[in-house]
């Protein structure tokens, strides 16, 4: 039986803004596993993927016996450190449609659509204030080189009768958010903006109000890949008829998983509440912005008037990724700094307040993939959310729970379940692989700018690499 565990005041140094803010002054982390404890199910990975799973699994079969078990604390990795963007789908359409053919695509691509409102509904019923605000995005080009980049996904969604964007001018995007620093670029007035730290600790609310035991500090050591399979860790272990694996960037210590994702680096910034600032340059309560490099860049505003700004393209995962933290300030406030002066100049003068960075474990295509693993069928998985987990995990919890139920449906039967890729080389050759392409994608995104053409050898370079916002060349 598990034992009882002294409670410990949650950590608040080191972590996110985001994180900082959610947690209570007097709160207190989930007990630690120590002894043996037995589910029904058990989810190992505490973010977004790993509660909505639980939640989901919960709202079908009440009765289930579930545990959570989390290195950290909820919210601890991706999910309590991303920008907050709330964005859906229809920017991978093409991949959609590879994946899961064209009635397939349009149906998961809806569903992403709706995905926004959906959280938004959900925070509204059990009273968490995650501060959605549903402003829009725009997807655009801050130099003439970009121009166009939505140009091939626009034509595959016409060719299916759909049209999610819609194009903006130069005087469109200034007349939306003040600034006139992007040529062109399309608008998705479904996307929005949230705290992703008050979304995670708020799910991880309901997920205890509805039964679900979770054990923070808590990770797994080994997973035991048997009829009845199990978790162990540092001081016990979990004894499930089934295993759920959701853990993000750390999925790099499966060896089953590993070779599908490429795991690098984003780093945010954000202000103090500058609301006169804001309204000034025209961008308070304004959409979202993104930049149309490999390394996207993307500008939002928070619930309480601060600029917050992210680069991608950053420390790039090693090996299993176990012992990894991503805590402290960021390294690359400059490159903030020059992406907020290029997207929106009038901003680039206020100081940034606070800066962190955060993984992501993106796939080739940037699709997320879920099923079973190679050779257990009571283990799954679901990962490779490619930064654009908030809009995605909470159907990734409804593919994730149809088929830890053995539910057959559109969620188990869709095309994002699949095998992982054997797409990327072992270690050492991935990791110096992988500081290539960067610096080719690097040398790519600044030349641009500089209206040059890359070389053959960086333009190949740059083929290969993995989705994020939207689908990757590499599909």
């Amino acid at each position: 039986m598990a034992r009882e565990t002294r409670p410990m005041p949650t950590r608040r140094a080191g972590r996110s803004p985001w994180l900082r803010e959610a947690l209570a002054l007097d709160e207190t982390d989930a007990p630690i596993l120590a002894g043996e404890a037995r589910c029904d199910i058990c989810i190992v990975g505490g973010g977004l993927a790993g509660l909505w799973t639980a939640i989901e699994l919960k709202h079908r079969a009440p009765q289930t016996s579930i545990v959570i078990i989390e290195a950290d604390i909820c919210g601890g990795g991706a999910s309590g450190r991303n920008s907050g963007m709330v964005l859906s789908q229809w920017a991978k359409f093409a991949a959609l449609t590879k994946f899961c053919g064209m009635e397939g695509a349009i149906r998961l691509a809806q569903a992403f659509g709706r995905s926004p409102a959906e959280i938004a509904a959900f925070c509204a019923t059990h009273g968490i204030d995650a501060e959605y605000h549903p402003d829009g995005w725009i997807w655009g080009a801050s130099c003439a080189a970009h121009l166009g980049s939505w140009a091939g996904i626009l034509e595959t969604l016409a060719a299916a009768n759909r049209f999610p964007f819609r194009e903006v001018t130069r005087d469109e995007i200034a007349a939306l958010t003040g600034t006139d620093a992007f040529l062109a670029g399309i608008h998705d007035p479904t996307a929005g903006t949230i705290h992703p730290g008050k979304l995670v600790r708020g799910l991880r609310r309901v997920a205890l109000g509805l039964g679900v035991v979770i054990h923070e500090n808590t990770p797994m050591t080994r997973l035991l890949r048997r009829p009845q399979p199990g978790v162990v860790t540092p001081r016990g272990m979990v004894r499930a008829e089934r295993v759920i694996l959701t853990l993000n960037a750390w999925s790099l210590a499966v060896p089953e998983l590993r070779s599908a994702i490429l795991v690098i680096a984003s780093d945010d910034a954000v202000t103090a509440p500058v609301p006169e600032r804001l309204a000034q340059a025209g961008y308070r309560r304004k959409p979202l912005i993104s930049d149309s490099q490999t390394f996207v860049t993307g500008y939002r505003t928070t619930g309480d008037d601060r600029l917050n700004a992210g680069v991608t393209g950053g420390r790039l995962g090693f090996g299993s990724f176990r012992s990894q933290r991503f805590e402290g300030r960021s390294a690359r406030e400059a490159a903030i700094r020059a992406a907020i002066a290029r997207g929106h100049p009038q901003l680039a003068d206020i100081p940034l307040a606070e800066s962190w960075y955060g993984p992501i474990d993106r796939t080739r295509s940037g699709l997320p993939l879920f099923g079973r693993l190679p050779g257990c069928s009571d283990i799954f998985y679901g990962y490779g959310f490619s930064g654009n987990g908030i809009a995605t995990t909470p159907i990734g919890g409804r593919i994730l729970a149809s088929l830890a139920l053995d539910v057959v449906d559109e969620w188990s039967g869709c095309g994002l379940v699949r095998p992982p890729e054997g797409w990327l080389p072992p270690e050492p050759i991935r990791y110096f692989g992988a500081h290539l392409v960067r610096a080719a994608i690097d040398r790519a995104d600044r030349l641009a700018h500089l209206d040059r053409r890359p070389d053959f050898l960086t333009r190949r370079l740059v083929a290969l690499a993995p989705g994020g916002i939207t689908t990757s060349d590499a599909t």
